[in-house]
């Protein structure tokens, strides 16, 4: 990364809501068992590797430069003081020595906030653990990965066998261009922009302005006026791509059917939507993923719906234990990826959906088809913002990032998410990834638990990776809230057995048969 990356807005607004109260990094608690007889050090050949291959993820080498008075959204710039043991630790775990301790552990540590003088990365190794197990703990700041990102990462760090992949080494630097070239490239484009005829079609993605790349005042005020004038070109192309989305948006909210879409939406009060403490619970739990698969097939639905019944009927079994369960149905928070397939760029290209959970449902069978249902509705209402969102994901305006963070401050202290109404109840995120056997420095890979974020308002969070045939499910809440996460995650085998007991086929008439 040897030039300034300015973030975009959705990218820096992840920062702009950090508070301490409300970190926004995600990570992961990946669990591991090393080759039997080994001998040596994994934190050292563990360290060793990440260090060799820090070039295929330039971020990991990346620091925040802001912009002088917050103006403008800050940018990436390579560390020129980087340091791996800054950013790679080998940390220590108390007897017993088992997962649940090293839950307690990694909820912990999830709730402090990466240092920003330094890139927003960190890992820790847990060696010692029993049957041979080896614990790490990652985390990076969301204003530099999302879940799609995330999994080409972990391409990244993971082989597919035991002996580590040999990677070519980094190429030779860029240099940056002399302010002649700019000046030079600067008058090229302007020729281009006024010589051309303009097509509309082309206009998003054939325009690209110099940067100087550089963090004085001047040179921010001059990258800004560019990127204005880029955005204005690029949205002059999307105009009728635009005009179609409002116009799907409008039909949609017009049609008497979809208000009860809409009306499914409002999220009702409950004890998980109020303010968070700075303190996090976390824990993990596996479920079979190709018979979840099975078990949508003979639902009619998709895995999707399978991972948000579970939710709803963990969720409704928690509620009820705490007498707290409404007469209305929760709602859950679904980020939708953007990220085309092959797009490997360390950002956020995503949005989300609000769909209804059935938590009025009692029959588990009667739930899952209910969820099946709703969630085919919301996809129908949130399609047509799928193509404004690139459109809306990164405007800028000069100023902001301050009063944004001034705003998200005075959130936060005021408490507000204790009496206004929650957006979503819960958030429930499904991220797949790799069917195959991964290895780390010659160390199996046997789970790998998310580790997402909490908000204010919305204390609970389950996010599930998906790993060679299992779904690995990470339960994260405001400590304030739910103290003890590991109760709810209990309550999920359980509901998956009610679902499957509810979808199983009819027992055979033997009698019948016979005959």
């Amino acid at each position: 990364m040897s030039d300034a990356k300015k973030l975009s807005s959705l990218d820096a607004s992840f920062l702009y809501l950090e508070t301490p109260e409300m970190p926004m990094h995600v990570g992961s608690m990946a669990i591991f068992r090393l080759p039997e007889g080994y001998k040596g050090d994994f934190f050292e050949e563990f360290k060793a590797m990440i260090a060799s291959r820090l070039h295929i993820a330039p971020i990991l080498k990346a620091r925040l430069q802001k912009a002088p008075l917050d103006i403008d959204h800050p940018s990436w710039v390579e560390d020129d003081q980087f340091d791996i043991d800054r950013h790679i630790f080998r940390a220590s775990l108390p007897e017993p020595r088992d997962r649940a301790t090293l839950e307690r552990i990694v909820g912990w540590m999830h709730a402090k906030l990466l240092n920003r003088a330094r890139p927003l990365w960190e890992f820790y190794v847990f060696e010692g653990m029993k049957d041979n197990e080896i614990g790490l703990y990652s985390k990076m700041h969301h204003a530099c990965i999302d879940g799609g990102a995330g999994a080409a990462l972990t391409s990244m760090i993971y082989d597919v066998t035991p002996v580590p992949r040999q990677v070519d080494p980094p190429t030779a630097k860029k240099v940056p261009p002399e302010p002649r070239d700019i000046a030079a490239n600067l008058i090229d484009s302007y020729q281009q922009l006024w010589t051309q005829p303009f097509d509309a079609a082309a206009a998003p993605k054939g325009l690209e302005l110099p940067r100087s790349g550089k963090s004085d005042l001047g040179s921010i005020l001059f990258d800004n006026a560019m990127f204005q004038i880029e955005n204005a070109v690029k949205f002059a192309g999307s105009v009728p791509t635009v005009l179609k989305s409002l116009s799907d948006v409008v039909a949609k909210v017009a049609d008497p059917r979809s208000r009860e879409s809409l009306a499914s939406m409002v999220s009702p009060p409950t004890i998980l939507n109020k303010a968070i403490s700075s303190e996090r619970s976390f824990a993990g739990t596996s479920i079979s993923l190709s018979r979840a698969k099975a078990l949508a097939k003979r639902a009619g639905g998709k895995l999707n719906d399978v991972v948000l019944a579970l939710a709803s009927g963990v969720v409704r079994r928690y509620l009820i234990s705490q007498g707290g369960l409404p007469n209305k149905s929760l709602t859950a928070a679904v980020p939708i990826s953007l990220r085309e397939e092959g797009n490997a760029e360390s950002n956020n290209q995503v949005f989300g959906m609000i769909c209804a959970i059935a938590t009025n449902v009692e029959d588990p069978k009667a739930r899952l088809e209910t969820i099946i249902a709703q969630s085919t509705k919301s996809k129908e209402m949130s399609h047509p913002l799928r193509a404004l969102m690139p459109q809306v994901s990164n405007v800028s305006m000069l100023g902001a990032p301050i009063l944004v963070q001034i705003l998200a401050l005075l959130y936060s202290r005021s408490d507000l998410s204790n009496v206004l109404p929650p957006s979503a109840n819960i958030t429930v995120s499904n991220v797949p990834g790799p069917r195959q056997t991964l290895y780390a420095a010659g160390a199996e890979l046997l789970h790998i638990f998310p580790v997402s974020i909490s908000t204010h308002g919305i204390a609970l969070n389950i996010t599930v990776q998906s790993y060679r045939d299992q779904l690995d499910f990470g339960f994260i809440a405001g400590a304030n809230i739910i103290p003890h996460v590991q109760v709810l995650c209990d309550m999920l085998p359980l509901e998956f057995d009610a679902l499957e007991a509810a979808f199983a086929p009819p027992p055979a008439d033997v009698k019948g048969a016979a005959e």
